[in-house]
């Protein structure tokens, strides 16, 4: 059997094996976000529509109650309610004598029911010493932890029962006014864990759950089955001697093999610090974390992050403050709804000046300026910025660098103006958000990377057109010069160069018109993501165009590689803040295309990513269609 709930024995005892146990420990925190992601939302009040609504990632149900209108087809996601949740993923292990550890983690939903005097059931109830009880939906988390010796799992595997019991708890409240009534009914399920051969060394390990128990009534609704479900499902993989290999950038010799893993309603990633060095040779590590909500690898929380606000999409900083302005009845009603909103209200109240201004905003993204040379030195030492401590993901690697300007124009860059960039806000957000798509951060300054962008053709609308948007950056990182060197002045040739304001032109007859760095006044003007094309090949690609999506093979994160081959038309072109160039797309295919496309929500891919699928553009006229263009993209 496997050790129980809360249970936490050193697997290894030997400092030279300590990393793969830390890195096993250390995603607990990116669990926990997992663990509770949704579990109550900022108003955190029982009253407010959204949490209402509730238990949305992970959900395993009884399977005669999720088949009852006919079989549950198998996606990535964990979204969508099923009976089963399935994890493939390859291993690595030379020895013998490896040893696999796994954690299956869930919620037990747990109802809380007030009870007046006489015994009957109220929603909410005001005691003598003014606190209000009300009823409320509660979660109970349970974990089933199981270490077994990978030669057992090629024997056939095992099967453990990662169930829950069931039971009542009672709790009087004060004056004989009433009691709460705590319930749970008993959760019946199991977790098969096995393995295959592949390859010497080679392994391919499968660990699947199920909801084993039967519905109290198949025809419940989703409200009353969710006491028979395991909740925010996700498994927790490790061990003694493997080595577990990335879905995401796996080693070329192991891309067909990683293909061929089949995972059903959860996505497994790696987890810990990402690789110091980049050497595009795919990634492997000593951990996995396969959870409901899909991740990049090396998913963490912002160090920044005082605490879970349970909504890993939303700015920390955001959140707060708006809790901070809450009406005292609001906050009353929310710590009766929750402990877990009371404990959230009791740090937002009690957070000290230092706490809060580090939420302001942090850039992880920013490479030390170096010369050519020690450029390529760096990228084979691999010398990254603040690596091991991004907020969400370390999919992301570097590129090629960026072509060095002509020596002509190097020598003649300014070198009196610096430009201080305002951190960017919002880098606390949690590690658990899944819709997120973060670009590779280039180590180059700013000014250097605006000149090495695809050719850009800016359309001028009409002078009583209300389309002319603002650019904007969809990318989640961004860069700014570095005191200790010039910042190189664009070559030539660049059809778009952004400087500084106060930087004088680049001197010489091959000078090329300059504007505002992004950060300043006037930075965005003549730019317009509803009428500016960019050209893919020999094509023009604008807003209507429609275009194949062919993401990169390394870099490209989990969301971007399940659309590969996939059609889509252009909605607009942006400019991201290093010079480089984003078209925003709607998936064909999408049912929901029509409804992202008004509100602006949009994939967000480089030109070298599409493929026209007309031999000539279809940039559409400028007109109201594209109003929305003029907000800032969402992502």
């Amino acid at each position: 059997m496997p050790d129980q709930v809360g249970v936490r024995e050193p697997l290894l005892t030997d400092d030279a094996d300590a990393a793969p146990e830390r890195a096993f420990e250390q995603l607990g925190a990116v669990a926990d976000a997992v663990l509770y992601e949704g579990y109550l939302l900022y108003p955190y009040r029982r009253s407010s529509p959204k949490n209402r609504v509730r238990w949305q990632f992970g959900v395993l149900l009884p399977r005669d109650w999720v088949e009852r209108f006919g079989p549950v087809a198998p996606g990535i996601s964990g979204s969508a309610d099923s009976w089963y949740q399935q994890t493939e993923c390859l291993l690595r292990a030379p020895e013998d004598d490896a040893v696999v550890r796994l954690r299956v983690r869930h919620l037990q939903m747990q109802h809380k029911q007030v009870e007046d005097a006489d015994g009957s059931p109220v929603e909410s109830l005001r005691t003598a010493d003014g606190a209000t009880h009300l009823s409320f939906d509660e979660a109970i988390p349970r974990e089933t932890e199981l270490t077994v010796p990978l030669a057992e799992l090629l024997d056939g595997g095992r099967t453990v029962d990662v169930g829950a019991p069931g039971g009542d708890e009672y709790e009087p409240l004060p004056g004989d006014a009433g009691r709460i009534v705590r319930r749970h009914r008993e959760l019946r399920a199991a977790t098969t864990v096995a393995a295959e051969p592949l390859a010497p060394g080679l392994f391919r390990l499968r660990v699947r759950t199920e909801n084993t128990g039967e519905p109290a009534d198949a025809g419940a609704c989703r409200n009353e089955a969710l006491r028979d479900a395991l909740i925010a499902t996700h498994t927790v993989l490790g061990g003694e001697g493997v080595e577990f290999v990335s879905l995401i950038d796996p080693p070329a010799a192991l891309a067909e093999r990683a293909r061929g893993c089949r995972n059903a309603f959860t996505f497994p990633v790696l987890g810990g610090a990402p690789p110091q060095s980049a050497d595009g040779e795919g990634e492997t590590g000593p951990a996995m974390l396969s959870a409901p909500i899909i991740l990049s690898d090396h998913p963490q929380v912002a160090p920044e992050s005082p605490g879970d606000l349970h909504d890993a999409a939303e700015i920390d900083e955001i959140l707060t403050l708006r809790t901070m302005l809450l009406t005292d009845a609001e906050k009353a009603e929310a710590r009766a709804t929750d402990p877990r909103a009371a404990r959230i209200l009791d740090r937002v109240d009690s957070m000290p000046r230092e706490v809060f201004e580090r939420l302001h905003g942090a850039i992880r993204s920013l490479t030390p300026a170096a010369s050519s040379a020690s450029r390529t030195s760096g990228r084979s030492t691999g010398t990254r910025a603040s690596a091991g401590t991004r907020a969400s993901t370390g999919a992301d690697r570097p590129e090629a660098p960026a072509p060095e300007p002509p020596a002509e124009a190097r020598s003649a860059a300014p070198q009196a103006h610096r430009a201080t960039l305002t951190p960017e806000p919002g880098a606390a957000i949690r590690a658990a958000a899944t819709a997120t798509r973060q670009e590779p951060s280039v180590p180059e300054p700013p000014a250097a990377a605006h000149a090495a962008g695809p050719e850009v053709q800016h359309r001028t609308p009409a002078p009583d057109s209300a389309t002319k948007a603002p650019a904007a950056a969809p990318a989640a990182h961004r860069e700014s010069p570095t005191p200790e060197q010039p910042t190189p002045a664009p070559p030539a040739s660049a059809p778009v160069a952004l400087v500084a304001r106060d930087e004088p032109p680049a001197a010489g007859p091959t000078a090329t018109p300059q504007r505002p760095a992004w950060w300043q006044e006037g930075g965005d003007e003549g730019l317009s993501p509803a009428t500016d094309t960019v050209l893919v090949g020999d094509v023009p690609l604008g807003a209507g165009s429609p275009v194949l999506l062919r993401p990169r093979t390394r870099g490209a994160d989990a969301q971007d590689m399940f659309l590969d081959g996939r059609s889509a038309t252009v909605a607009g072109v942006f400019h991201d803040v290093d010079g480089s160039v984003r078209l925003a797309v709607t998936v064909d295919d999408d049912p929901a295309a029509e409804l992202h496309g008004w509100y602006g929500r949009f994939h967000y891919f480089r030109p070298d990513e599409v493929e026209p699928l007309a031999t000539t553009g279809t940039p559409a006229a400028p007109g109201r269609a594209h109003d929305r263009l003029r907000r800032r993209p969402q992502r």
